[in-house]
């Protein structure tokens, strides 16, 4: 045990190593060694599971008996389908890495201050600044973030939430305790589409439920005998509205090939009052759209969290602009990486 440390390397030894979601620069909460993470908040996605959870229990336990002896023995092989897809997507959505860029290092952020700094200027936070590129004929501005100390590349996004630059941002779900963004997009959908038709299933089963003992009996009275039911009614109704809605606004978003950021802002479209310009990204088909949101290889993650910390050596960034005054060869230019976009929204 004494001697774990001794591969280290000298003025190391008895140290343990620091994994890089130790020292991760946002406001995530990281478990089981870093494998899996959270938002900096997780109240209201505990009161999530809690609500799917309560629910479906009590509908297993108090209206399937019946249902399955009066009806048929696949309503409760049904509940059971839906609910554990219904799980399974929102665990991944929540604990997945939604897209995280990492952020620029010192050295990183200091060869791309010099190069856009022209001006001399030594105030403590320069104003706003841009570039654009083309993507597909269309321009599209790329803004400097000045927490992550680069220029975010297209559909790129800082949630104020989490404190990350995010890719193909969507928005921040704290329904989900996780931000929507490329990585687990796809896994959301999923989930808020599985959880509708899991929730309009119990509604009308819990509806059947009562209808049938409600026979020979008063309606009032059977309500009376059945209080879980009654809760589960009075859950399912007022949660569907908002399940069902939210469904299809993302089945519109995903035909389009936008996000909920974007939609809001108005970017391609004359909200603004402005000129409407095409979005850029579109592949003009809705089957296209939908194959390429959600079908596809799952990009890989970029801020390798469970790496070791290695203090002489400079992370990778997304975007460089030039060669790092430390000497670290750039992965990549910012040409390059506009160019990889476009080509990916004209394959």
């Amino acid at each position: 045990m004494n001697g774990s440390g001794s591969g280290s390397g000298s003025g190391s030894l008895g140290r343990r190593p620091r994994r890089k979601w130790e020292v991760f620069p946002g406001r995530n909460r990281f478990y089981c060694g870093g494998r899996l993470m959270l938002a900096g908040h997780g109240g209201v996605f505990a009161l999530t599971l809690l609500l799917i959870l309560s629910t479906t229990i009590l509908f297993f336990v108090f209206d399937c008996p019946y249902l399955a002896n009066k009806l048929t023995l696949a309503i409760p092989i049904i509940a059971a389908i839906l609910f554990f897809f219904v799980m399974s997507c929102l665990l991944q959505t929540s604990f997945t890495d939604p897209g995280i860029l990492p952020r620029a290092t010192v050295c990183e952020a200091a060869a791309l201050e010099k190069q856009i700094d022209n001006t001399g200027s030594s105030t403590y936070r320069p104003p706003p600044r841009t570039r654009e590129v083309m993507i597909n004929g269309q321009m599209v501005k790329l803004k400097y973030c000045f927490t992550c100390k680069m220029f975010r590349p297209p559909r790129t996004s800082h949630c104020s939430v989490c404190d990350n630059c995010v890719e193909r941002f969507d928005h921040h779900c704290p329904w989900v305790g996780n931000c929507v963004g490329r990585r687990n997009y796809r896994f959301f959908y999923a989930f808020i589409l599985s959880l509708s038709f899991l929730t309009a299933f119990i509604f009308a089963c819990v509806v059947t439920h009562l209808t049938l003992r409600s026979q020979g009996s008063t309606f009032l009275s059977t309500l009376k005998e059945t209080p879980a039911s009654v809760l589960e009614l009075v859950i399912c109704f007022f949660s569907i509205w908002s399940i069902l809605g939210l469904s299809g606004f993302h089945t519109y978003l995903v035909a389009s090939n936008l996000t909920t950021n974007e939609d809001i802002k108005g970017s391609w479209s004359n909200k603004r009052g402005g000129e409407a310009s095409v979005n850029p990204y579109s592949h003009k088909s809705i089957i296209t759209n939908c194959c390429a949101v959600l079908c596809g290889p799952l990009p890989p993650s970029l801020i390798d969290r469970r790496g070791f910390v290695q203090p002489d050596t400079v992370l990778p960034s997304p975007i460089r602009s030039e060669e790092p005054a430390c000497g670290a060869k750039p992965d990549a230019t910012l040409e390059d990486t506009c160019q990889d976009f476009a080509i990916s929204c004209t394959a």
